[in-house]
């Protein structure tokens, strides 16, 4: 089946066209599956049951692994499955009845416009992975793009001038994103300093740099992310998505319309926006509660 899951992800990558972080998630919990088979001595994809992965799900619940990431493996198994009949090596899918655990949903942690500010002015404008950092952050919050998608520019996708950046999301599918007149300060004097002195290769096409010159990476961001929250005195609950969830909050709290930040954020479908109508309303809410003398 190993074989079969190599061609998986050559279909997934070349056809779907998905990105290599979701490709990599894909294989961990299809190798995970048949470590589970391999102890049951199933190895042939015909000898997979309903029961099989049901008892596989069953497994990883008594192991205390969230519902979000079972329902993630129902995916991923599901998928593959698929695929092994398209390509005619079953005649059915044996996860298509499979059931997802339910998965309650929660309003997504979002940082007030004070916690942002009080982020923002971690880092410092000495040294020049001070000037990338600040850049960073700055372009984060007033693009709304995914860590991903930051660490994944280079040079051309940014246009100061225009005010606006150019970037690939999932599916690699490109989208414009205005970026406001502070992100674009912040990014010009990490490109005239900062970046001029990390850079160690002149045809280096990454916008953001690490110590090395070349790309920062998604887990390098994240290092940086972590150590400004905890000098902020944040919580260490804040994630490169905080910053993505507040960015969109913060919108239409000020009466952006939802199909804008639709667009802004690179959703494909509008109802997975929607959730920051929510967290807008649910603030509402606690703001009546607390100053109305009869709520």
């Amino acid at each position: 089946m190993l074989a079969w899951a190599e061609k998986f992800s050559h279909y997934l990558t070349v056809e779907k066209g998905l990105s290599r972080n979701t490709i990599d998630s894909y294989r961990r919990d299809l190798n995970n599956f048949f470590v589970f088979l391999a102890g049951e001595k199933v190895s042939l994809p015909k000898e997979v049951s309903r029961d099989l992965i049901n008892g596989y799900l069953l497994s990883l619940k008594q192991a205390g692994r969230a519902a979000s990431t079972i329902s993630r493996n129902v995916a991923s198994i599901r998928s593959f499955f698929n695929f092994l009949v398209q390509e005619n090596l079953i005649e059915d899918n044996p996860a298509q009845l499979v059931r997802s655990p339910r998965i309650e949903k929660r309003l997504p942690r979002v940082l007030t416009t004070k916690e942002v500010d009080r982020l923002l002015q971690q880092p410092s404008s000495d040294g020049q992975a001070g000037l990338r950092d600040k850049a960073m952050l700055e372009l984060l919050y007033a693009s709304g793009i995914r860590v991903s998608e930051l660490v994944s520019l280079n040079l051309t996708d940014f246009s100061p001038e225009a005010g606006f950046l150019r970037c690939r999301g999932k599916g690699m599918k490109e989208r414009i994103v205005p970026v406001g007149s502070v992100a674009v300060k912040y990014v010009g004097e990490y490109l005239s300093s900062g970046r001029r002195k990390m850079l160690k290769r002149g045809d280096e096409k990454a916008l953001f740099l690490n110590h090395h010159g070349r790309r920062l990476t998604r887990q390098g961001f994240w290092k940086i992310l972590k150590k400004y929250a905890r000098q902020s005195k944040l919580s260490d609950e804040v994630t490169p998505h905080t910053l993505r969830h507040s960015f969109a909050t913060h919108l239409i709290e000020n009466g952006a319309d939802l199909r804008s930040v639709q667009e802004m954020l690179g959703h494909s479908d509008i109802s997975t926006t929607q959730i920051y109508t929510q967290i807008t309303r649910h603030k509402i809410r606690e703001v009546y509660d607390k100053t109305h003398p009869r709520a």
